[in-house]
C-alpha cells in the first residue's frame, strides 16, 4: 500500500485524490495546499489529514508525493522532493522555462528519485492501441501522424496571461503524444497561429488557433492542430498513416446511440472536457506509477520527456514569431 501526499487541492487535485483513495494499492494519507480551506475540504472528503506546506515533506508516513499545484510551483516541489528522497509524480509541465525545467530534473536525477510527469494521454486506451499498432508494424512504416486537439471553450483571459502560451500550456500534451507515437525525435518545427476565437487572447500576446508541423530526421511528418474553441465538445482525435495502412481514434461520446429519422442520422456530441474524456487515463497512469515504484517498466513520461516536450513548445513559439521553420536544439 503506497501512502500518498497530494500537493494541490484544486480541480486536477480532486481527480487525483479520488483515484488515490479508490485504488486498492494506494491510500491518500495527507493533503496540502496553499489554500488551507481547500486542503481541509478535500482531506475531509477522503478521510485523510491536512499538512501545511512546511510539514509536507517531513511526514514519515508519506511514501510518495503527487504534485498537482499551480505550474509555477512544480520545479520547486520537485527539488524539495529530491532533497527529501521522495518519489514524485508531477502534473505537466516541469516549468514554463526550459532552463528551470532542466535544473529541477537534474536535481531529481542526482538524488535518484523516481520522477514522472502527468502526460495522461499516453494512458487513454484508444491512443495506447494506436501506439501498439505502430510499434507492431501493422500499418507498415509510419509516414504521417495527425493529432487534433480542440478545447470546448477558451479559458479566462487572466489564465492566458500566466499560462505560458498555447504551445507550452495546451499543445505540450500533443508534443508529448507526437514524440511517443513517432518513436523518434522531431528535428524541425514549423508553426502558424492566429487569434480567431477571442480578440483578448491576441491582445494578451497569445494565439488561440494553431497548426504545427514536425519533421523527424527520417522524414516522418506530424501535423498538430489546436483550437481553444469547439462547438461540438472536446475534440480529441489521432490518425497514423503508414505504408501498409492506417489506424485512427475518434472522439468519445457519452453513449454510442445513433438516432435516425427523416432528417438523417444524429449522434451525441463529443464528451464535454478533459475530466470526462480522460477519466480512465488518469486512473491508469496512477496504477502505472505504483508499478514503477515496484520496479516495473512503464510508459509514463519521465522528467526528460517533459523537458523535450518543452523544447518543442519553445521551438514552435520561435517559429510562430519568425515565420520560419526552427531546428530543435
Amino acid at each position: 500500500m503506497i501512502r500518498f501526499l497530494l500537493i494541490g487541492a484544486g480541480r486536477i487535485g480532486k481527480i487525483h485524490a479520488e483515484n488515490i483513495a479508490r485504488n486498492p494499492r494506494t491510500t491518500l494519507i495527507a493533503v496540502s495546499d496553499a489554500d488551507s480551506n481547500a486542503a481541509q475540504a478535500l482531506a475531509q472528503r477522503w478521510n485523510s489529514k491536512v499538512l501545511t506546506l512546511e510539514e509536507a515533506l517531513f511526514d514519515r508516513e508519506v511514501d510518495a508525493i503527487l504534485v498537482a499545484s499551480s505550474t509555477d510551483t512544480h520545479a520547486d516541489w520537485i527539488e524539495k522532493c529530491a532533497a527529501a528522497g521522495k518519489p514524485v509524480f508531477c502534473e505537466k509541465p516541469l516549468d514554463l522555462n526550459i532552463e528551470r525545467a532542466t535544473a529541477c530534473m537534474r536535481k531529481a536525477q542526482a538524488a535518484r528519485i523516481p520522477l514522472y510527469l502527468g502526460f495522461n494521454r499516453r494512458y487513454d486506451p484508444s491512443f495506447t492501441r494506436i501506439h501498439r499498432e505502430i510499434r507492431s508494424g501493422s500499418i507498415g512504416r509510419l509516414e504521417t501522424l495527425h493529432i487534433t486537439s480542440r478545447d470546448p471553450a477558451p479559458p479566462p483571459l487572466e489564465y492566458i496571461s500566466r499560462s505560458g502560451g498555447l504551445f507550452r500550456d495546451m499543445m505540450i500534451h500533443d508534443f508529448d503524444m507526437a514524440r511517443w507515437l513517432l518513436g523518434a525525435e522531431p528535428v524541425e518545427v514549423f508553426a502558424r497561429g492566429s487569434a480567431l476565437v477571442d480578440p483578448g487572447i491576441g491582445e494578451a500576446g497569445d494565439v488561440d488557433t494553431a497548426m504545427v508541423m514536425l519533421r523527424t530526421a527520417e522524414g516522418t511528418l506530424c501535423q498538430i492542430a489546436n483550437s481553444r474553441r469547439c462547438s461540438f465538445g472536446y475534440d480529441q482525435r489521432i490518425e497514423a498513416f503508414g505504408s501498409n495502412g492506417m489506424v485512427r481514434a475518434g472522439n468519445h461520446r457519452e453513449t454510442s446511440v445513433t438516432m435516425a429519422d427523416s432528417r438523417g442520422y444524429t449522434v451525441e456530441p463529443a464528451l464535454p472536457f478533459f475530466l470526462e474524456r480522460y477519466a480512465a487515463a488518469y486512473r491508469l497512469e496512477l496504477e502505472d506509477f505504483v508499478n514503477a515504484l515496484e520496479g516495473v517498466a512503464v510508459e509514463l513520461a519521465t522528467g526528460e520527456d517533459g523537458r523535450r516536450a518543452l523544447l518543442l513548445a519553445d521551438a514552435a513559439q520561435q517559429s510562430l514569431i519568425s515565420g520560419a521553420p526552427v531546428a530543435v536544439r
